[in-house]
């Protein structure tokens, strides 16, 4: 487990000073970026994406135009998409593994700046160095991430004998990493009880069932399913009582216990990068896929004292921010 990586391969080419190469866009046209965000509108995200075009030298609506669209359901994805398809825009930027083949089925054409799970095992890109397709951007290597959390969540609490994972049947990310994960268990010095959910109205009977099994802590993966339901989730999981691992710090602005996640502003504005190099014509298929650098440690002091926990001062250390 390590907590950060360096970029895959080399990126190619420099930035330029001005927005657009010569050649890259016909003389006057101004590009058309779609941005399909999953789950909730999250306003903050967006704007470090429009930030990071900023930086390089874009004007909204001047010499870029972003069509920005919310799918609040992952069944919503296909029409949106193909509303951003048939406007024709330069390249569609996406957020999530399922947002990602969503996109993949909708054009083979259009380049596609996504954020991901791991790209080889879902058949989004043939190799993070040389992706091929129509698909670039950044991929949270998960197997990594979530065992880093587990690892955390396990420091926290040394005495816990069970662990459950919360995790979403409907996104093919997860069924892999969470073998995985219980092959790490036991050098952890843990068991692992699976909680597969598909749908939020599943969440009350999954941590029943976990305390049933004599669950001592929780671990949610990083899933827009969560993610949507953030404060129905805190409120669950305080009801039983159980100490949980998150995977955003928006959990524990509404009194969740640690998060352990990548830095959605940092990827969001290098994914704006990955689209200034595609609107001066660079093929996506020969972008490497880069992976997080940037990492957040948040843990809620109150929320701790709630449930009876102290937190090792070894720990209290090593987060980014310390709720008290």
């Amino acid at each position: 487990m390590i907590d950060r990586r360096t970029f895959i391969g080399a990126l190619t080419g420099g930035l330029l000073t001005a927005p657009l190469a010569a050649g890259a866009q016909p003389a006057g046209k101004v590009p058309r970026i779609g941005f399909l965000q999953p789950g909730p509108s999250l306003p903050g995200r967006f704007e470090a994406f429009r930030q990071g075009l900023r930086d390089l030298g874009y004007v909204e609506d001047k010499n870029v135009i972003i069509e920005f669209r919310v799918a609040r359901e992952p069944k919503e994805h296909a029409a949106l998409l193909a509303e951003l398809v048939n406007l024709k825009v330069d390249v569609l930027v996406t957020w999530t593994t399922p947002a990602a083949i969503a996109a993949t089925r909708a054009t083979s054409s259009i380049p596609i700046v996504a954020m991901t799970g791991d790209p080889m095992r879902t058949g989004l890109a043939a190799s993070l160095a040389r992706p091929k397709g129509n698909v670039t951007g950044i991929a949270i290597l998960v197997d990594e991430l979530e065992g880093k959390k587990l690892q955390l969540l396990r420091e926290a609490i040394p005495t816990v004998s069970r662990i459950a994972v919360m995790w979403n049947a409907d996104n093919p990310v997860w069924v892999g990493v969470v073998q995985r994960l219980s092959e790490v268990t036991p050098t952890l010095g843990v068991k692992l009880h699976e909680l597969p959910v598909t749908d939020s109205r599943h969440f009350e009977g999954a941590l029943l069932s976990a305390t049933a099994a004599g669950v001592g802590a929780l671990l949610l993966v990083e899933d827009v399913l969560f993610g949507g339901n953030s404060r129905k989730l805190v409120e669950l999981i305080a009801k039983y009582r159980l100490p949980a691992m998150y995977s955003q710090s928006a959990f524990i602005d509404v009194g969740g216990l640690m998060s352990y996640s990548v830095n959605n502003s940092d990827m969001l504005r290098r994914l704006a990068g990955h689209v200034d190099k595609i609107l001066r014509g660079a093929r996506p298929g020969d972008l490497p896929i880069e992976q997080p650098t940037k990492f957040d440690f948040v843990i809620n002091l109150k929320t701790a004292k709630a449930l009876g926990l102290t937190i090792p001062p070894s720990l209290l250390q090593r987060a980014d921010q310390v709720i008290e």
